[in-house]
């Protein structure tokens, strides 16, 4: 997902972050960033919880502890996986 968001009123633009999508039992999508703290939301629809999430990031580097992880923050590359057992 690509957003604009900003860390100490620099613009970060085009940065990637993983999120983590789980449909549940009564239909609504739990989102999660799991790089920063406290960032995670759901919505009705794959997409309102897509533009939920994207609010919740631009409130979380709000933090200065988030806007740390940040300034440090260089993937090369993302991937997540899952198996049955």
């Amino acid at each position: 997902m690509n957003t604009l968001v900003s860390v100490k009123n620099k613009p970060i633009v085009g940065t990637s972050l993983p999120l983590l999508v789980e449909k549940g039992e009564d239909g609504f999508y739990s989102i999660e960033c799991p790089i920063l703290s406290g960032c995670y939301t759901q919505g009705a629809t794959l997409d309102e919880a897509l533009q939920n999430i994207r609010e919740v990031i631009n409130l979380c580097l709000e933090e200065k502890e988030n806007q740390e992880k940040m300034n440090g923050y260089h993937p090369q590359e993302l991937s997540f996986h899952t198996i049955t057992v």
